[in-house]
């Protein structure tokens, strides 16, 4: 059976702090100064510095043998993020608003001596009636789930995923994130997730496309 995933041109409203924080950070990316720190497999990923943080932004771009609908079924099958995200211990679908639109808690495990860290992420998906580009923003909100003991809660934290169709059957994904984790972490924790997350994730990324589950998949527009 094939699935539709219809896509809203409206913006769905998120909580004010949230809000704020994606304006403030998307402003940012949009003047970033991309640095390529890795290529490798065909994919590329470039780090920059971000005003008023010391964690750097990270980039990945790469192209897929894929459709938009695959990948936009992906992302938003978060019950099965523990296949591919890099140190995720835990997900859970906390509130399904609509096939394009999600709430999800997620714990992500780190190597001791550091806590492992958690939040709560708002899932949107849009898309340009234009250009025909999917954008998925994915900030981290407040709330939703009480903090909890020994795991330190990320609140500030923005990702974006933007995929543009190339030929049939093949996209170019470009995906932004800068998180502040909170606490403090070593530095060879934060380089070890600066350079092979990104490359481990889009590696998975690339074999959970294949199965099946993703396959019959559809994009269209609401009212068309």
């Amino acid at each position: 059976m094939k699935t539709t995933y219809k896509i809203s041109g409206s913006i769905y409203k998120i909580l004010l702090v949230s809000f704020l924080f994606l304006l403030t950070l998307s402003a940012a990316f949009g003047q970033t100064d991309w640095k390529l720190s890795t290529k490798k497999d065909g994919i590329k990923v470039y780090t920059s510095v971000m005003p008023d943080s010391k964690i750097k932004a990270i980039k990945v771009e790469c192209e897929l043998n894929a459709t938009q609908a695959q990948l936009v079924a992906l992302v938003m099958d978060v019950n099965t993020a523990t296949d591919w995200v890099y140190h995720v211990k835990s997900v859970k679908l906390i509130r399904q608003v609509s096939p394009n639109e999600l709430y999800y808690y997620s714990e992500v495990n780190l190597p001791w001596p550091a806590a492992n860290r958690d939040f709560v992420a708002h899932l949107t998906v849009s898309q340009n009636p234009d250009t025909k580009v999917v954008t998925i923003d994915g900030p981290a909100v407040p709330g939703f789930v009480p903090a909890k003991k020994g795991i330190v809660r990320i609140d500030n934290s923005i990702g974006k995923w933007i995929i543009t169709p190339l030929n049939p059957g093949q996209i170019n994904v470009e995906y932004s994130i800068h998180v502040d984790p909170g606490g403090s972490l070593p530095s060879w924790l934060v380089n070890m997730f600066a350079t092979e997350a990104p490359l481990q994730i889009f590696k998975n990324l690339k074999l959970q496309l294949q199965k099946p589950t993703y396959k019959n998949t559809d994009l269209a527009l609401a009212g068309n």
